[in-house]
């Protein structure tokens, strides 16, 4: 099947219009000659991809399937203009990331610079999303690595374990909790809380679990890093969860002390999601061997 990149983009904006006519002034296009360009597709695929009604279009089963495809090849596309720019400046490469919270915040920033000084000719584009959004954008070509931590659904995905995450809550050195070795997640909720932004990884999945416990955390403050967090918290504005490399970080010099939580949920596998890592350029296998080497033992 040979198809042509305007009718895939008139197609996807017919879909969005449910109109073809609008969607032919869209692209600049007389409504007959994209009504052939439609019957064209159809032809091909053999099948009708849109139901004609009075008021406008909608799509028929078979056309659902034909967008979802449509736009990914119009992504990737995109992507591939892209890169041949970057390419044309002297570029040798570019990695698109995917990567939560923890990752993003708290240990690329230590990982990446030594990688990215040792590839001077690679760009890393790296993006914070939610767990599932991750998988979803490394199986549908929006990413070439995803970094993930806990219960995900990889979707069917290789999932490459690098190293094992530890969520402990974080409080003053003179509070209650202090001398205690460890405590339920539960019983922290009557306490005032310091938190990561809203629509952060963490905060999300916090507020999944505060759900299931039918009580929310009284947060009285959400930050953009956990350093920003454990600051607040030192400073006696209220306790917080937060990855265990970032308490060890902070508790010296923001008179802090580390309580482990005995909720299962705390500990958290982490995770390098890629569709064929044999298939990645040869730097993106480097950044995969770099987060690698980085939790190796010594």
């Amino acid at each position: 099947m040979q198809f042509d990149l305007t009718d895939l983009r008139l197609f996807t904006l017919t879909a969005d219009e449910g109109n073809l006519t609008r969607a032919a002034a869209g692209r600049h296009l007389s409504l007959a000659a994209a009504s052939a360009r439609i019957k064209a597709l159809e032809q091909q695929a053999g099948l009708p991809l849109l139901y004609r009604e009075a008021r406008g279009v909608r799509l028929t089963p078979a056309g659902e399937a034909f967008l979802h495809h449509a736009r990914g090849v119009l992504r990737q596309t995109e992507q591939l203009r892209s890169d041949l720019q970057d390419y044309s400046g002297g570029l040798r490469g570019h990695v698109r990331l995917l990567a939560n919270t923890t990752a993003v915040t708290d240990f690329l920033p230590e990982i990446l610079p030594a990688f990215l000084k040792a590839n001077p000719r690679v760009n890393i584009d790296l993006q914070e999303k939610p767990n599932a959004e991750i998988a979803r954008g490394v199986m549908d070509g929006r990413a070439d690595l995803g970094i993930v931590a806990g219960q995900v659904d990889t979707l069917g995905l290789r999932a490459i374990h690098f190293s094992t995450d530890r969520l402990v809550l974080v409080v003053p050195r003179g509070h209650r909790f202090a001398r205690r070795k460890r405590i339920e997640f539960a019983q922290t909720l009557d306490e005032d809380a310091v938190g990561m932004n809203e629509g952060s990884t963490l905060a999300a999945f916090l507020a999944q679990m505060t759900d299931k416990l039918g009580k929310p955390q009284k947060l009285r403050i959400q930050l953009a890093s956990f350093d920003a967090m454990c600051r607040m918290i030192g400073a006696g504005v209220g306790v917080g969860i937060v990855p265990e490399s970032a308490a060890r970080r902070n508790l010296s010099p923001m008179h802090l002390a580390s309580v482990e939580l005995t909720d299962a949920w705390s500990v958290r596998e982490r995770y390098i999601l890629v569709r064929e890592r044999e298939v990645l350029p040869a730097y993106a296998q480097s950044l995969i061997d770099s987060l690698l080497a980085h939790y190796r033992p010594r």
